[in-house]
């Protein structure tokens, strides 16, 4: 009866995936916002306009990383699907319902 209920996914994780591929396009905004801040913070101190371009340059960087991150959470969940008997036809043979559409 334990392994039942070790199998059985949570009722709203279908929901927790959806908002978490959703906040992806939140973070790479909100990284480039504090990188902006952070260099326009120290072009005020220290008086560099150069300082500011870093900031932004950082928080470009900061959301490629988030893309880079999702990339390879979604890449782990795709590969584990290849041993699912519902893909695995596909997976390895393709899928040829569009070849015979075409004449």
């Amino acid at each position: 009866m334990e392994d039942n209920q070790n199998n059985e996914k949570p009722k709203h994780q279908d929901k927790i995936v959806a908002l978490d591929s959703l906040s992806l396009g939140i973070s790479i905004v909100a990284a480039i916002i504090i990188g902006f801040g952070v260099g326009y913070g120290l072009k005020q101190l220290t008086g560099y306009t150069w300082a500011l371009w870093v900031g932004i340059a950082w928080g470009i960087a900061a959301a490629l990383l988030n893309i880079y991150r999702a990339y390879k959470k979604a890449q782990k969940v795709y590969e584990g699907m290849e041993n699912d008997p519902r893909y695995a036809y596909r997976a390895k043979h393709g899928d040829k319902s569009f070849d015979e559409d075409e004449d």
